[in-house]
């Protein structure tokens, strides 16, 4: 049961980090949503958890990124962008700390 879960853990840093190196490059993050959907269905509920945290970061900020850019013409567009983006590395920077902890996501 130990391997087990110390393969699904390594696939749920792998999703954090990609989500991290998606706040600068974008693309990593389409990549992580994949497998963390893929692999929600399959991971243990702890680790379950932290999935369903990224993913609804993810459909979160995606929303917030789209309101952003709508109103980017006006300054306001810009606050909300930098807002998204510290929210962003909030998210994911907790949740692999709770994951270090072995904790789950609420």
């Amino acid at each position: 049961m130990q391997d087990v879960y110390a393969n699904q853990r390594l696939w749920v840093i792998a999703c954090y980090v990609l989500h991290l190196l998606g706040a600068l490059f974008g693309l990593p993050s389409i990549a992580a949503l994949v497998i963390n959907y893929v692999r929600l269905d399959v991971a243990l509920p702890d680790l379950a958890t932290h999935h369903r945290w990224m993913i609804r970061t993810f459909w979160w900020a995606l929303l917030w990124s789209v309101i952003a850019a709508l109103t980017w013409i006006f300054v306001v567009g810009m606050v909300i962008a930098g807002l998204v983006w510290v929210w962003w590395m909030y998210r994911h920077i907790r949740g692999l700390l709770r994951l270090a902890d072995r904790l789950p996501m609420p």
